[in-house]
């Protein structure tokens, strides 16, 4: 029998984290390791040496990220090596193998330079040059969308390829059954819902704002949810207090919603709207990267530069063809994407 080929995966994001770039790897290594390759990710929390991110407590860093890579790189001894992520250990990875001349792929899942805008009002080119400048050794440099590769193209980015992502659709599925918890109970509909993370780069307070009938509700958690339970909690229901909702708790709170809010204007994919269409729920969006290459206009939900215009649209779509929208997204195909990609040494 052949020897099973190795790839090693490098993400400064991994469980507990619970984001669009965890799933995704989470299901590259498995639906790798079902077609015969040997996957490895090297992750900060392989080490007890780990800082907090500053303004993301529950994401830590790791401390001394090139021990792990070169422990790893020893004892593995992967015949490809891909980097997710332009954290600390990103880097340290990128640097082993450009030293050593060891070939590599990159993908680019996070809207970095945007991010730090958004926080703290500068940083915006410092952070694209230093991303450009990780990804430019790569043989090939993978992207979700078209739009990002338009996108990045225009930001000199090279050797870009695409890798389309998917959604779960055994688990992403209407139940026909679902019961209301006990805070929804009373709710008026139309129920108006927003899942994801709870921070400034999701610009979940235009999804608050808008003057809607009905119920908003806002499921997750992160670092803006005490600041916007504060000022909208008597118009919106929250329900970070309990956790983050996941299992069959979130399918059901989908079902019961009437439309999910997608307010974000940072995404490269948007792995969440999938999901909701999975559940037969419309996208209100704004016309941007990620919704865009996601909903189509008029059929799966409604792109607009007013939210709730948007919003208030999205009730009067037909619910039959919208699981059919995420069906054409698989990870199957995600997967031998990437692995068409790798650049093996």
């Amino acid at each position: 029998m052949a020897n099973r080929e190795k790839v090693l995966i490098v993400t400064d994001a991994w469980r507990p984290q619970k984001n669009g770039v965890v799933i995704a790897l989470e299901k590259m290594k498995e639906l790798l390791e079902k077609k015969g390759y040997d996957v490895s990710i090297a992750h900060p929390y392989l080490s007890s040496f780990r800082l907090p991110l500053f303004f993301y407590p529950e994401i830590e860093f790791s401390i001394f990220p090139s021990r792990i890579i070169r422990a790893m790189v020893a004892q593995e001894m992967p015949d490809y090596i891909h980097i997710a992520t332009e954290g600390p250990l990103g880097l340290a990875a990128r640097n082993h193998c450009v030293r050593n001349k060891i070939r590599f792929t990159t993908s680019y899942h996070t809207h970095y330079p945007i991010y730090l805008k958004l926080r703290f009002g500068f940083l915006f080119d410092a952070a694209y040059r230093y991303i450009r400048w990780l990804h430019r050794d790569a043989v090939r440099t993978m992207v979700a969308t078209e739009t990002m590769k338009d996108e990045l193209q225009k930001r000199k980015f090279e050797h870009l390829v695409i890798w389309p992502l998917g959604v779960d659709i055994d688990f992403f599925k209407k139940n026909e059954h679902a019961v209301p918890p006990d805070y929804l109970k009373n709710a008026k509909k139309p129920i108006f819902i927003y899942f994801g993370r709870v921070a400034i780069e999701k610009n979940v307070e235009a999804f608050l704002r808008c003057d809607l009938p009905g119920t908003k509700l806002v499921v997750g958690g992160g670092p803006q949810c005490a600041e916007l339970k504060r000022k909208y909690g008597d118009n919106a229901l929250f329900t970070h207090m309990e956790g983050y909702k996941k299992d069959e708790e979130l399918i059901d709170l989908l079902s019961l919603a009437d439309v999910f809010v997608f307010p974000s204007k940072t995404e490269t994919f948007g792995l969440v709207a999938l999901e909701a269409l999975a559940c037969e729920l419309p996208v209100a969006a704004y016309n941007v990267m990620g919704p865009k290459d996601i909903v189509r206009n008029d059929i799966d939900g409604i792109l607009d530069d007013d939210l709730k215009k948007a919003a208030l649209r999205c009730l009067a779509l037909p619910r039959k063809r919208l699981r059919e929208r995420a069906l054409t997204f698989s990870w199957n195909n995600s997967a031998e994407t990437f692995v068409n990609n790798l650049a093996k040494n």
